[in-house]
């Protein structure tokens, strides 16, 4: 006589899984390491958070400022992001991933730079400078603890 299995998931946790079998139930925990994807990354989240904020404020900048602040602060911010994504991906190769991460830490700095540029030239008022450049730091916080930590990210030392 076979059972009925309900298992909850989630990514990167243990699985509990439910069995009842006849009027018999119990409570079994399997040790299931589900793959993570770079989009589960926090690191990558706060960014692509952080990436899609600006542009909606870059929305409202100058026309005259379209091929260059506008622009400039569009593709570091976004740059951040796409760097995460490939250095989860390269973490079968601790130098790629180390480097990947670096220049995402490297555009996370630019991205700051082109903030403060915006906030000069009174694109943005001080509050919304002081919240996008607390939004950058606590990503580049985040890449940093990644930095200091492969081996929680899969790098294989």
């Amino acid at each position: 006589m076979g059972g009925i299995c309900k298992a909850e998931r989630k990514q990167g946790e243990e699985v509990v899984k439910q069995c009842s079998v006849g009027s018999n139930c119990s409570l079994v925990k399997i040790k299931l390491r589900i793959p993570m994807e770079f989009q589960d990354l926090y690191a990558y989240k706060k960014s692509f958070e952080l990436a899609m904020r600006i542009f909606e404020l870059t929305k409202f900048f100058p026309k005259e400022e379209t091929y260059s602040l506008t622009d400039q602060i569009r593709r570091s911010s976004r740059s951040v992001s796409a760097n995460i994504a490939e250095a989860y991906r390269k973490r079968d190769y601790p130098k790629h991933f180390h480097s990947k991460l670096t220049d995402s830490d490297s555009e996370n700095s630019e991205t700051q730079v082109w903030i403060e540029y915006s906030f000069k030239c009174d694109y943005l008022n001080k509050r919304k400078y002081l919240e996008l450049i607390k939004e950058s730091e606590e990503v580049g916080k985040l890449i940093n603890s990644m930095l200091r930590n492969p081996s929680k990210f899969g790098v294989k030392s």
